[in-house]
């Protein structure tokens, strides 16, 4: 289970094998800008381009790392943070409908901790999060459909997007949402899936302006 799936600008600039892959719903010319900034925060990052490396190795179907790894990243970017930690969790989300036990995550986890055991990985198999999300947040929800739709229904819209490194270091942005509330630093609530309830509580225990003071919370 999950903390973030469940609910200073860097420009990057692609060469033609690095070309990204976005799906994003916001028809907004500054779409592209704001895709090619995220991927040069990522791209200046060794740890997550690391993760996204190790992530690929193990030859998934569709899958991304995102939520907070994704939000962490650019949000300590416009803060000036100069060396960022790690989030406490980075989230491997990954869609196989054939497989939905437990234990595949778990071992997917264990794969990627021996490859590198200094990330905190969370692996979760998002065409199975029916299966327990009633048990955890108190109401029961539809089976997803794809990566993308689960990508769609975590918890912020600021945290809704995820990244995948390609077979030939492309990387792939899925940005249900698009990545405005993420680059403006804002905290707003989906209503897709989660509760007011689950929403306040996050931003209560998340304390997101404590660590990114220019943050702004939109009340549920």
């Amino acid at each position: 289970m999950t903390t973030d799936m469940e609910p200073a600008s860097v420009d990057g600039n692609d060469s033609p094998r690095q070309q990204t892959v976005t799906r994003s719903s916001t028809p907004d010319p500054s779409v592209d800008d704001l895709h090619h900034r995220l991927i040069g925060l990522v791209r200046a990052q060794p740890w997550f381009m690391a993760a996204l490396a190790a992530v690929r190795g193990l030859q998934l179907a569709p899958w991304c790392i995102g939520a907070g790894a994704v939000r962490n990243l650019v949000w300590d970017a416009l803060h000036g943070h100069v060396a960022p930690a790690l989030p406490n969790d980075v989230d491997v989300a990954f869609f196989d409908p054939l497989d939905l036990s437990p234990a595949r995550d778990a071992v997917l986890q264990r794969r990627l901790a021996a490859a590198l055991p200094d990330v905190p990985w969370e692996v979760t198999n998002q065409a199975g999060v029916h299966l327990w999300f009633e048990h955890v947040f108190g109401h029961a929800v539809p089976p997803l459909q794809s990566l993308e739709d689960a990508v769609a229904s975590w918890p912020e819209y600021a945290t809704a997007v995820g990244l995948r490194l390609e077979a030939d270091d492309a990387l792939t942005v899925i940005a249900p949402h698009g990545l405005q509330d993420l680059f403006d630093g804002v905290v707003r609530r989906n209503p897709a899936r989660v509760s007011v309830e689950t929403y306040r509580q996050r931003v209560a225990q998340k304390r997101y302006t404590e660590r990114w003071p220019k943050v702004r919370v939109v009340p549920a």
